[in-house]
């Protein structure tokens, strides 16, 4: 055994969506840091769909960016193809998705690891954490080698104790074809973390030369792109369309008569799976009702053969996975080259984190991703971005923390819900998970966040500048709107008749007419002084804005109201080791959610699952009395 002679500020274990973006966060605030990785070869490695974004999850991806992640830049790096989902609905619910090429998504987070000053990359597994007096101190690899530093951050994804199944055979790793990480979990418990089991499943890979694409339907991308990143000028690589396909009576039939095989209904699986991301023989088996299921035939790259079969999860055994992709007219004669698998591994319900994402047992150990109940890369990489800020802050000496709430985005939602609410299963994002969606957009995460990135230390100087000029250029497209007439003259008649809605009898503002739902900002944009000498992206971005926050609001006045409400309660802190015991008129019930959870205010404590009006008046009244 010896210890490695360098010391640093932070250790990231695990150089997945969460942990590149921990390491990235925690280096570029100037600290040391150090991540490792069972194989280097698989840094952000995509091991389900590679795609980023869709709904809801394109929301967190923009907010990465936002505060200096580098997720979105990656996935406008090595799109091949780019959608933007529920156009037909509100802006609040628009959402990007993203086709990435697998191996260029890799090769690109790899190469920025590599080139982030102060930043070490080890290849090694990690099997024990070093803890002194209820602080972790450093970690131990498997060939004895020890770690020194301030803080560490735990982002193993399924590889925690990962278990494998493919119908009948079921073996240990971390995803199929690598190594798991059985050691770290009996170090997690040796530490007083109390850990869960979950499961997630992948599609089987196919052979694009064994496809009758004329048998399947185009799915095309947006013909312009839209990027991710508010950095990226514009997507310019090559773009490809995925396609669809549907099973057939006779896919249910083969599944229906081999379920028996499956290791899913013949309860060799323990942990528990997505309900929102069902397997194949899921949805055979619980709607018998439907006769096909759609499925998405989509590259995982522009110089590889493999196709992802999004929709068709399975732990089946391969010789039934056969069957039935071949039962589907386009893929009578297909080639897997990956077979679909379940995997379950050990998690660490989340009630037992902070929002900073450091756990409660043990201080300066923080987690990030799929150990703390989640699944996607998205809400992986949000997470692994709020754990280095905060890994990075607490090692600094800083005494303050770095949380979102709820009603600052997405990442907030997705924190909060893990803490106050924890999980029984793998925690998706949705739209309708975030309370205050039409102020929490993709679009305008830049404005919500970007300010507070800077402060960090993880915008450069020049986006900062960017930015403020964009909003100089909305809040003067925004004046403008306002304070420019149309005055009934004949000319300006023409020109709203020629808009196609209601005449013009009398003189009316810009944002007025905006206001009509047959005129968008393109109508007006000629007659906006504000917006010219700009360049392209950035007057676009502004007009935008500009038209979402005059079309919109009146909902935006009242759900910003609603914020002001909602942020009084969680001012209210509740002080640190309140003796909830002592609290009079609460039930057993309460007084046990609430010494589990250990909310930090009146607002979270109201947010947990169970709790009542009446214990939260019991609450603050105990809490005026500590006063007196």
């Amino acid at each position: 055994m010896r210890k490695n002679s360098q010391k640093y500020d932070v250790l990231v274990v695990g150089a997945g969506h969460a942990g590149v973006e921990a390491a990235l966060a925690a280096s570029r605030m100037g600290l040391k840091v150090c991540i490792f990785s069972i194989n280097l070869d698989n840094i952000a490695q995509m091991s389900c769909n590679p795609a980023i974004g869709g709904l809801a999850k394109g929301h967190l991806v923009k907010e990465i960016d936002a505060l200096g992640g580098e997720m979105a830049k990656a996935a406008d790096r090595t799109g091949i193809q780019f959608r933007m989902l529920n156009t037909k609905k509100g802006p609040a619910v628009h959402s990007l998705r993203a086709q990435s090429d697998k191996k260029e998504y890799q090769l690109y987070m790899k190469q920025v690891l590599e080139n982030q000053r102060g930043l070490d990359i080890k290849q090694g597994i990690v099997e024990k954490l070093i803890v002194k007096k209820g602080k972790v101190c450093g970690v131990k690899t498997n060939i004895g080698v020890i770690y020194e530093a301030a803080c560490v951050i735990l982002t193993p994804g399924t590889f925690l104790n990962g278990l494998i199944h493919i119908g009948e055979a079921s073996y240990p790793g971390g995803r199929n074809g690598e190594l798991a990480a059985e050691k770290l979990s009996l170090a997690l418990k040796a530490a007083g973390l109390r850990l869960g089991r979950l499961k997630t499943g992948t599609n089987p890979r196919v052979n694009r030369n064994t496809i009758d694409y004329s048998k399947t339907e185009e799915q095309p991308g947006d013909k312009i792109p839209i990027p991710f990143s508010f950095e990226t000028v514009s997507i310019d690589q090559p773009l490809v369309p995925c396609h669809a396909v549907y099973t057939t009576a006779e896919t249910n039939e083969i599944i229906r008569k081999n379920i028996n095989r499956s290791p899913l209904y013949g309860g060799r699986i323990k942990g528990i799976g997505p309900r929102y991301c069902p397997s194949i023989e899921d949805k055979v088996m619980r709607f018998p009702e439907k006769t096909k299921h759609q499925i998405f035939l989509e590259p995982e790259g522009l110089s590889t053969l493999e196709i992802y079969c999004n929709g068709l999860s399975t732990s089946l055994p391969l010789d039934v996975q056969y069957a039935f992709l071949r039962s589907i007219p386009a893929l009578k004669n297909v080639e897997i080259m990956r077979p679909g698998y379940a995997i379950e591994y050990d998690f660490v319900p989340p009630d037992q984190i902070r929002h900073t994402l450091e756990t409660k047992a043990v201080k300066n150990l923080y987690l990030a991703g799929q150990i703390n109940g989640t699944s996607g890369y998205e809400e992986a990489a949000a997470q692994g971005l709020i754990a280095g800020i905060n890994a990075a802050l607490r090692a600094k000496g800083s005494k303050e923390d770095f949380i979102l709430e709820r009603s600052e985005g997405y990442i907030g939602v997705l924190i909060d819900d893990l803490v106050t609410k924890g999980t029984e299963e793998p925690y998706r994002m949705f739209t309708s998970r975030a309370e205050y969606r039409l102020v929490l957009r993709q679009d305008n995460a830049d404005l919500r966040l970007t300010a507070r990135g800077f402060k960090l230390g993880l915008i450069s100087k020049a986006r900062y500048e960017r930015f403020v000029e964009k909003k100089k250029t909305i809040e003067a497209v925004l004046a403008e709107l306002g304070e420019t007439y149309l005055k009934p003259t004949e000319e300006n008649k023409a020109f709203v008749k020629s808009l196609k809605t209601s005449g013009l009898s009398e003189r009316i503002s810009l944002k007025e007419l905006l206001r009509r739902p047959e005129i968008n900002i393109a109508d007006l944009s000629g007659r906006l002084k504000s917006a010219c000498g700009q360049d392209e992206r950035l007057r676009r971005e502004a007009l935008e804005q500009a038209e979402i926050q005059v079309k919109y609001e009146g909902y935006i006045k009242r759900q910003l109201e609603q914020i002001e409400k909602f942020e009084k309660e969680e001012h209210v802190k509740i002080p640190p080791g309140l003796d909830y015991k002592n609290v009079h008129g609460l039930s057993g019930e309460a007084v046990e959610k609430f010494q589990k959870i250990l909310p930090d205010s009146i607002g979270q404590a109201r947010r947990i699952s169970g709790i009542a009006p009446s214990d939260i008046t019991a609450v603050l009244v105990y809490m005026k009395k500590m006063q007196e």
